[in-house]
């Protein structure tokens, strides 16, 4: 590792490298953002070589300080520095920059690129993202290290941009790790003053420190960028508050090159290879050639790797002795660590109690009753809700709430802040070691869907509880009432939804969200009262089953299927039961996961839905939007394609056709027109 009283012009050549193999690497491909790698380099530089704990021949070990790459179009920055450090990346990899396949996607990408430690696409996602590291660590930190077994203990470092600071998600982070007092948490603001259509005065004239200290973040400003020294000091003495800190470093987009430093041009096209020509003769390196690397730089980061492997034997050789002198605590840590469910929890969901429910009520309730039987069978679950607990029932009253006195506490609270809250929870599922939920009103993942998309780009397992899920929130009126979010939710690739439509169903939707370990899950909950059913609960297993049926014995079949999820099953059930007495024979399915009804087997899914059964009435108080795979060209769907209004919601659901009588007429038409 590289100390302030040892910097010399191989520092320089060493930034130097980073730049033009990320200038060369935009202009082969001929699309790219050359800018902020040019004019952060020294600072990526700075802190790769000079402050982080990392190893490239272990790159996931557990006490790694992690570094988030918040201005994520900056991509040829980090995969120089992985590249130079020994990750894998080749020269034959950052010469396939942006080229289908390759290990240098246009953005970084989680689990694609060894090094990369979180997918951060849209500007501000990586502060927040940074925040649950941060979070995360000081969690981990206050349960398991022991006197003299300091064995969390990590930094989080995240680089971002004026852009990141522009978006809201950013503002929402910030203020809540100020109150969090993650002291952990070391940002390193790019202030190039410069966006694609200018200079930032355009659009974004505060005082960004003065924010952050208004934020009780600690502050300071590093006037150039291209100061090493200045920067690992001021690195130093963030390390010593018990504040986040913001450590603001000076730029010039594009530095060295010499026609476009310093302009909006340099953002987001390539330079052109008389300009990168220029800027290497500047540098002192050959003009012409193209992805080179001084060998006495290839040593020197040769040289930086070895520190590293004394670092990781270090700690590997503190765990061998915690484990020794802690043995329980020790196991409890490697287990927190694991992606499979304990055997208590295994045995819970085995057990006949798990299923055994009476009551009717609503199914935040009912998630609420699971949330707190599972909650002793898996420790290192945690979660919270963005100041909606006591609606969202998203508490486990076997845990203590976080406080800064009190960081063992795995009940979170968020405020007001669902965006930066589900983007920090993905952070926390990277770190590792945590199993995180969030809550909030179903109608508000419009602020979070951002986040949930990544969660599901990520393949991160984060549990979403959305309660209130539609019209039936009634008196609050169309902004509470969801109704094209089911469909908005069931379009992202990878993301499981599940609408259980009583307890039984919302124990097993419960049980599949622990378990899913490659997607996120939404648990759909309602804010009305629903019986039990008969026979629901672990069938919904397969994410849509037969729940009641009743076979014309002339045909073999149902003359009629209805289809529905949610609080809509119950009244599917009750059509059936009118149907049968006018002779009329129905099949309900309940249908309470798309995504996973479509992970079963062709026989299985035809079996449920045959193709030949073209009478098929579905019902889902939300958009029709994604039903008609289900419903075919000859069915029917009882559904809100319009917004709702502020009214009692049993007024609001008999407007709209959900009704007994209403399903009846309209399953009686489906059979008659497809008889």
């Amino acid at each position: 590792m590289i100390k302030k009283e040892n910097l010399s012009d191989l520092n320089v050549q060493a930034v130097n490298a980073i730049r033009t193999l990320s200038a060369d690497m935009v202009q082969k491909a001929n699309s790219g953002h050359p800018g902020t790698p040019l004019g952060a380099a020294a600072a990526t530089y700075a802190i790769w070589a000079g402050a982080m704990k990392h190893n490239p021949l272990n790159p996931r070990w557990f006490d790694r300080d992690r570094f988030v790459l918040s201005a994520g179009h900056a991509s040829a920055l980090i995969y120089s520095i992985l590249h130079l450090f020994g990750y894998g990346l080749k020269i034959e990899d950052l010469k396939q920059f942006r080229q289908k396949g390759s290990l240098t996607p246009g953005h970084p990408e989680y689990e694609h690129t060894t090094g990369v430690e979180i997918t951060t696409g849209p500007l501000g996602q990586g502060i927040a993202n940074a925040v649950g590291f941060a979070w995360a660590e000081k969690i981990l930190e206050a349960k398991f290290n022991k006197p003299e077994f300091d064995i969390v203990n990590h930094y989080t470092y995240a680089l971002c941009g004026d852009g990141c600071l522009m978006e809201g998600i950013s503002a929402e982070a910030i203020s809540l790790a100020g109150t969090l007092k993650l002291g952990k948490l070391i940002l390193l603001y790019d202030s190039n003053k410069i966006t694609i259509e200018g200079s930032t005065d355009l659009a974004f004239t505060e005082n960004v420190v003065e924010r952050f200290k208004a934020c009780d973040w600690h502050t300071q400003i590093v006037a150039d960028g291209n100061d090493i020294a200045a920067i690992l000091s001021a690195v130093e003495i963030a390390k010593t508050t018990d504040k986040p800190s913001l450590i603001q470093i000076n730029t010039k987009i594009g530095f060295g090159a010499p026609n476009k430093e310093g302009k909006p041009s340099a953002h987001g096209e390539p330079l052109g290879e008389d300009e990168i020509e220029l800027m290497k003769e500047a540098f002192g390196f050959p003009p012409q050639e193209h992805f080179f690397v001084p060998k006495e730089v290839q040593a020197h980061f040769a040289e930086l790797v070895k520190t590293s492997k004394v670092q990781i034997n270090e700690w590997q050789l503190l765990l061998s002795h915690y484990q020794e002198k802690y043995h329980d605590e020790y196991e409890e840590f490697m287990a927190w660590q694991s992606e499979i469910p304990s055997t208590d929890f295994a045995t819970l969901v085995a057990d006949d109690s798990y299923w055994d429910y009476k009551e009717t009520t609503a199914t935040r309730l009912s998630s609420e009753l699971i949330l707190n039987k599972i909650s002793p069978t898996v420790p290192n679950l945690l979660g919270g809700s963005a100041d909606l607990a006591p609606s969202t029932k998203a508490v486990m009253k076997d845990k203590e709430y976080y406080t800064n006195d009190n960081p063992t506490g795995l009940n979170l609270r968020f405020g007001v802040r669902e965006h930066a809250m589900a983007a920090i929870a993905n952070g926390m599922m990277v770190h590792g070691g945590l199993r995180p939920y969030v809550a909030g009103f179903f109608v508000f993942s419009d602020y979070m869907k951002p986040a949930m998309r990544l969660s599901a780009l990520m393949k991160l397992p984060v549990i979403y509880i959305m309660t209130h899920d539609s019209i039936g929130v009634g008196e609050d009126g169309p902004t509470h009432q969801p109704v094209e979010h089911l469909a908005a939710l069931r379009s992202i690739p990878n993301f499981t939804v599940i609408r259980p439509c009583d307890t039984q169903e919302t124990a097993a939707a419960w049980a599949m969200a622990i378990t899913r370990t490659t997607s996120p899950t939404a648990l759909i909950l309602t804010r009305q009262n629903l019986p039990i059913l008969p026979g629901s609960g672990k069938a919904s297993f397969k994410g849509g089953y037969i729940l009641y049926d009743d076979i014309n014995p002339n045909t073999g079949l149902p003359d009629v299927a209805l289809i529905a999820s949610g609080s809509e099953v119950h009244l599917m059930v009750e059509a059936q039961k009118v149907l049968r007495t006018e002779g009329f024979h129905a099949r309900v399915v309940s249908m309470p996961s798309f995504e996973i009804f479509e992970e079963q087997p062709a026989d299985y899914k035809d079996f449920v839905l045959p193709p030949i059964l073209r009478a098929r009435l579905a019902a889902e108080a939300g958009s029709s939007f994604g039903w008609h795979k289900y419903i075919g060209l000859d069915g029917d769907i009882i559904s809100i394609d319009s917004f709702g209004e502020s009214a009692p919601a049993n007024l609001i659901f008999e407007e709209h056709g959900f009704t007994v009588e209403n399903v009846v007429d309209r399953a009686k038409k489906l059979i008659e027109k497809t008889k």
